[in-house]
């Protein structure tokens, strides 16, 4: 009781008794201003500048992280045009070289033959990879069209539609590469550690680490071996990126849905204090589709505390992702599901004030941000 007597005693001393008179119209009012409408105010304001605060670090969390990929994309593409001026300047230095030499008819039709062969080893690699026709179709159609009356033109001619067809397959495995390696990053994950460890993906094209070794193997001059090399090792890291995103929860739970609340510190709607929300918040209509956003395992599904009816996928490598709220649960545990298969209907279930979805990503027991993997998956739909 003295403790408080003390501590009542030094709030009366800081917030004192005041009076405050307003004069209007020739009369004189008086408001009486107790402690404990002094401290009222006083919450009020601190609590205003804690929200403000807060409100504040999380938009410059999000510039920041939005200016921090906005240099991973210019970087990327500063260093792919450096590759282009470099293998113009290497194509200008072998014509110039070939020119001087005086080549005979008979040796340049066998460098275009050999040229020819190991081109073929590279586009059978690129066949079936997405977007690769749309990518090599103009440089082919331009080969195509080669023709004159002159045989040493048109030679000169199926040379160049060469290093134009290389050129193209070269910057089209690079920048998907680099698509694929940024979206990765963008979902807070390293890129390295989905790749194959070496030598796990074949063929003569990546298994000869030296230039000149290749070189000797397509019998062909370093020059254009490196150029293939390089072609071929960034397609072999595109397609293991490609093999590893399609096993990552990369896509959306719903489909045209609006998200409603996002992942952090938010104003909780039942207590009206700030609270941490561990996913992202997706409204609907009642029983819209919940949908798998990667393959994997259901390993749970049933009623949890404050998330109601919900349904949980393992995807491996430590990754699983679960939805709550839901009305209702269209599989059972033990389940293989797979990439946009209907898992269930939204609903209100649980500790939520209307129909929407609630879905996390988990990695190695911990919560991440949903939406890095959101939009991760956006930069992967585009580099196919």
């Amino acid at each position: 009781m003295t403790r408080v007597a003390r501590l009542r005693r030094s709030l009366e001393q800081l917030f004192p008794e005041r009076h405050l008179y307003v004069r209007s119209g020739g009369e004189m009012r008086a408001f009486v201003l107790t402690t404990r409408k002094q401290m009222a105010a006083a919450g009020g304001v601190a609590a205003a500048a804690l929200w403000m605060g807060v409100c504040t670090a999380a938009m410059l969390v999000s510039l920041l992280s939005a200016s921090s990929a906005d240099r991973e994309i210019a970087r990327t593409q500063a260093k792919y045009e450096r590759w282009i001026a470099d293998r113009q300047a290497r194509l200008n230095s072998a014509v110039a070289q070939l020119n001087a030499g005086g080549g005979s008819a008979e040796q340049v039709a066998t460098t275009i033959e050999k040229q020819h062969a190991a081109l073929a080893l590279l586009l059978t690699d690129l066949k079936g990879a997405p977007g690769a026709a749309e990518a090599l179709t103009p440089a082919i159609n331009r080969a195509l069209a080669t023709s004159g009356a002159n045989p040493a033109h048109r030679m000169e001619m199926v040379r160049a539609s060469q290093d134009q067809l290389l050129d193209a397959a070269d910057s089209f495995a690079k920048s998907r590469a680099d698509r694929l390696r940024l979206a990765f990053r963008l979902a807070g994950l390293t890129p390295t550690s989905y790749m194959p460890k070496e030598g796990a993906l074949g063929g003569p094209l990546i298994e000869s680490k030296d230039p000149r070794a290749l070189a000797v193997v397509l019998d062909v001059d370093e020059g254009f071996a490196n150029r293939i090399q390089h072609a071929a090792t960034d397609l072999s890291d595109a397609r293991a990126l490609t093999d590893a995103a399609r096993a990552l929860p990369f896509s959306r739970p719903t489909s045209q849905t609006p998200q409603t609340s996002g992942f952090g510190v938010r104003v909780d709607p039942f207590t009206g204090h700030p609270a941490f929300h561990s996913g992202l918040d997706f409204a609907g209509g009642l029983m819209t589709p919940v949908q798998s956003t990667a393959p994997g395992v259901v390993s749970f599904t049933g009623v949890r505390s404050g998330y109601g009816n919900t349904i949980e996928v393992d995807h491996g490598r430590g990754f699983k992702t679960r939805y709550a709220h839901l009305a209702s649960i269209g599989v059972r545990v033990g389940d293989r599901v797979g990439l946009g298969q209907r898992l269930g209907g939204m609903g209100s279930t649980g500790r939520s004030t209307g129909t929407h979805l609630h879905y996390e990503v988990w990695v190695n027991g911990r919560a991440q941000n949903p939406d890095r993997f959101v939009k991760a998956g956006a930069y992967v739909l585009q580099a196919g």
